[in-house]
């Protein structure tokens, strides 16, 4: 079944994992993906992120925190897309989170949005 939301549908798979209390989860790959995993895992919400698998088939596996519950928000989707632009990006949960936004210099956490002086979409927050 195709999926019309991929980053919706990894955020979701991540959240459901969680809930159900597992250490990892594992979803296709794509290079926006892997990027707003590898993200998420320089700000420390995640341990590990993996690619693995044959070309046509790869596949990402993320390791959780231990003890940390990601809360991770789809924030523009394919039917309603948010831009922001600088003065607009204020800080998720008074600077105890971030929102990822896709900007002309590539995938920023909100912080480095502000301190580059560039807008873009807004993509999830994660608290």
């Amino acid at each position: 079944m195709p999926v019309t939301d991929p980053i919706g549908d990894m955020l979701t798979r991540m959240r459901n994992a969680q809930h159900a209390r597992h250490d990892s989860c594992t979803f296709s790959w794509s290079t926006i993906k892997q990027s707003i995993c590898e993200l998420m895992k320089r700000e420390g919400y995640l341990e590990n992120v993996e690619v693995s698998g044959a070309k046509p088939k790869e596949m990402i596996t993320v390791t959780f925190v231990p003890g940390r519950t990601l809360t991770v928000k789809r924030e523009s989707a394919p039917g309603r897309r948010r831009y922001l632009n600088t003065s607009q990006t204020k800080p998720v949960l008074s600077g105890f989170g971030m929102a990822i936004l896709s900007t002309s210099s590539g995938l920023l956490t909100d912080t480095e949005a502000r301190a580059k002086k560039v807008g873009g979409e807004i993509l999830c927050t994660v608290s």
